[in-house]
């Protein structure tokens, strides 16, 4: 899926006794696009099969053979410590600070897999590349990378791929600066670079305009600039405004993002990043992750309505969930239908419940799955507060600024108050990645000078919601004694379950 939005100017207007219309000038458009959804296109840029979504865990095994070549390091070194795999291989320190594992989702295991299950499609691909990129070129005819891909899922050192991008012509010796080239050595996948997007671009920058057939089919003017974007949760980082050191924000939707702008480059176990130059071109920022969270409150409530098209609203089950007590009357769920992404990277883990007795309804388990995703959420939240305390100038994170689906349930926004422990804020718009389009896209068109000057005049904050402190505190316990107990307690039966039944 992706979203696009405009950055418009009024031109003309007009008006007669009965109404008074407004027609806007398209100065400039910018998209976003679920990162990690991998297309391998043909010489003449035509996919030769369908795209890999993000969510797709089919290359567990390939990131898994990544992690074994680092170990390897180890087991070769005199001093055996993690410190060797991020002096042989340094572009791993995003992964918990080399210590791993790596998702299945990111685009080297991706590329792996194609490469070893369909190698006729990996040797006749010209581009591999993000979905990002295809749309892009089909509105322009360029094939550019985003900046923020490539440094969040490339395992690119972002500020270097951009720098090489500025330097002139006569610096082409380095083509593959800031690419991972002894770790594609050392994977046998060397020719990955020469199959990646020559160029790459930050986002805010202007791809081109429009060509003759995009601007018909958008019926927009072939002048229109196409500025560009990149991963859907971290466009909405520049949506909810989350752009300085300590800024902290929670991107819901499928799934859930937590991103956190750091001074440092740093990296701690648990966490993903911190990137460099992500999600801009002068920033660092550091990542937790939840696969299955709006998703599998939409799993619940279609499970619950039975077949057919009459789905049980989602106020009625919010409704009967709020009448439950927090705990859920001894439910506990894992939120990991789709595999875990932090703190505990593992492609593997599946989703429970616990503790179901003859006495639990529908409403229980609506409850313990909004619980879950809010556990999940908190030990995300943790595990990025600890990277971050590593630099000492760090300032502490006092706020969460909220976007997506999750706003518009106040039971679950509260519960995400209440568990975290943190104070929420909403804005007055709450579709970050759609906003942050159009944050990207005045830049470009040059109607606000920097991303810093467009937050300023487009971001409104709307309201806060604060943790209720005696229900704070019943869900320390649940989450202490019950919730982070029950992840390693199951971890070997779903690892079981995969092996015995091949889901991946």
């Amino acid at each position: 899926s992706s979203s696009s939005s405009s950055s418009s100017s009024s031109s003309s207007s007009s008006s007669s006794s009965s109404s008074t219309s407004t027609s806007y000038n398209i100065r400039a458009i910018c998209c976003d696009t679920t990162c990690c959804s991998v297309v391998a296109l043909s010489q003449d840029h035509t996919p030769l099969r369908p795209c890999l979504l993000w969510m797709d865990a089919r290359s567990a095994k390939q990131a898994k053979q990544i992690m074994d070549v680092a170990n390897d390091v180890i087991a070769s070194s005199s001093t055996n410590t993690n410190a060797d795999i991020l002096k042989a291989f340094p572009e791993l320190r995003v992964n918990c600070n080399g210590e791993g594992p790596i998702s299945a989702e990111w685009l080297l295991p991706k590329a792996m897999w194609i490469k070893q299950h369909e190698p006729e499609v990996y040797e006749t691909a010209e581009i591999i590349c993000e979905y990002q990129d295809y749309l892009n070129y089909r509105l322009t005819g360029q094939m550019v990378a985003s900046g923020c891909n490539v440094a969040a899922r490339w395992h690119h050192d972002g500020w270097d791929v951009l720098e090489k991008n500025h330097e002139s012509d006569d610096n082409d010796d380095d083509g593959n600066k800031g690419r991972p080239m002894k770790l594609y050595e050392a994977l046998g996948m060397k020719d990955l670079a020469d199959k990646l997007p020559k160029r790459t671009l930050a986002m805010g920058d202007v791809i081109g305009t429009l060509t003759e057939q995009a601007a018909s089919d958008l019926n927009l003017s072939k002048e229109t600039l196409v500025v560009q974007g990149g991963p859907d949760a971290f466009v909405g980082m520049i949506g909810l405004g989350t752009i300085r050191p300590g800024q902290l924000c929670l991107i819901t939707g499928s799934s859930h993002l937590h991103c956190l702008i750091t001074k440092q480059p740093t990296s701690a176990p648990g966490t993903w990043g911190a990137y460099r130059g992500a999600p801009l071109a002068h920033t660092c920022f550091a990542e937790g992750g939840q696969s299955s969270t709006g998703s599998l409150v939409r799993w619940v409530r279609d499970l619950v309505s039975g077949p057919g098209d009459d789905k049980i609203s989602y106020k009625v089950l919010d409704d009967e969930a709020a009448a439950i007590p927090p705990g859920s009357d001894g439910l506990v769920a894992l939120e990991t239908w789709q595999g875990s992404r932090t703190p505990h990277t593992d492609p593997l883990a599946r989703g429970a419940f616990a503790g179901l007795t003859l006495a639990h309804s529908r409403a229980h388990m609506f409850r313990s799955i909004l619980e879950a995703v809010c556990y999940g959420t908190r030990a995300c939240f943790d595990a990025l507060e600890t990277a971050a305390s590593q630099s000492s100038d760090m300032p502490k994170a006092d706020e969460v600024v909220i976007a997506g689906g999750a706003t518009r349930s106040p039971l679950w926004l509260q519960l995400h108050a209440d568990i975290t422990g943190r104070s929420f804020t909403i804005n007055e718009n709450t579709d970050g990645p759609l906003l942050g389009c159009a944050i990207l896209a005045s830049v470009g068109a040059g109607i606000h000078a920097s991303v810093d000057d467009a937050v300023e005049q487009m971001i409104r904050k709307d309201r806060k919601i604060e943790p209720r402190e005696d229900v704070r505190k019943v869900y320390d316990r649940l989450y202490n004694e019950l919730y982070l107990k029950l992840r390693p307690g199951v971890k070997e039966v779903f690892h079981a379950i995969s092996s015995c039944c091949r889901l991946v």
